[in-house]
């Protein structure tokens, strides 16, 4: 009776850009580290929905491949800012990222 719609890639690269649009604007305006650093996380994480809607779109195993490897990467980087950022947070319960700036030494 209803057909159901099947999202092609062109749907999931304009999801993609709208996350990394989002996140963007995220990072530009909030100044809070935590909020910035999830801004980051969701920005990767929408280049990496790109990366398989074109991996998939071109038939090719090589964006998918990249997808894992940014993950992982993501994975410590998120296990190393998050525990710096938390650390920072519970020592100044008010820092912003401009104060951040002082850690430079």
């Amino acid at each position: 009776m209803f057909s159901a719609v099947q999202p092609t890639e062109t749907w999931y690269l304009i999801l993609a850009a709208v996350l990394f649009g989002i996140g963007t604007v995220g990072v530009m305006v909030r100044r809070n580290p935590l909020v910035m650093f999830m801004c980051i996380e969701l920005m990767l994480n929408a280049v990496n929905l790109s990366f398989v809607a074109l991996a998939t779109k071109t038939g090719d195993i090589n964006g998918q491949t990249a997808v894992f490897f940014v993950m992982v990467v993501a994975a410590a980087e998120v296990v190393v800012g998050l525990g710096i950022i938390v650390a920072i947070m519970r020592r100044r319960t008010g820092a912003t990222a401009d104060d951040l700036s002082a850690l430079k030494g």
